[in-house]
């Protein structure tokens, strides 16, 4: 009977081996290793959408002096959304909220290297997330109250 364990790791190195082929190593560590997975509590502003494919991402934001000082994010994506979700975090973060509200699905696609175009809508649900986090952060500010009936 042959080893299954070498079975099963000659089947991941030919996974892994066609991953590559068609991923950055940006894209594959951040599916691989996640940046600022999770969801804060208590977020200054917060996004959570569905995208065409049915993945759902949310993301939080702390702001401190107008500037996103924290970002987090969580999915039930696919690899790539999980990746794009993790780059788009590092991409706001340390941000202005003028200059994170210029993020665009062109930007994190530069960014994270390219992706086939397959699979260039979850960029597009990163930034799309992000600036519904950053238009509920705005909206709080001028009506503090609406925090209180969010669905975080």
């Amino acid at each position: 009977m042959p080893d299954i364990r070498k079975i099963a790791d000659k089947i991941q190195a030919e996974i892994m081996a066609e991953v590559r082929k068609k991923y950055s190593i940006k894209v594959i560590e951040n599916w691989q290793h996640p940046k600022n997975w999770g969801i804060m509590n208590n977020p200054d502003g917060y996004g959570k959408i569905t995208g065409p494919c049915g993945d759902m991402m949310e993301i939080s934001i702390r702001v401190k002096a107008n500037t996103i000082a924290k970002c987090t994010f969580d999915t039930d994506g696919c690899g790539t959304t999980i990746a794009c979700g993790s780059i788009i975090t590092e991409m706001a973060a340390g941000k202005s909220i003028r200059q994170a509200k210029l993020i665009t699905q062109e930007t994190v696609l530069r960014f994270c290297g390219g992706l086939p175009e397959e699979d260039r809508h979850c960029a597009l649900l990163a930034v799309n997330t992000l600036q519904e986090a950053i238009r509920d952060y705005e909206g709080t500010q001028d009506e503090p109250w609406k925090k209180l009936y969010r669905k975080v």
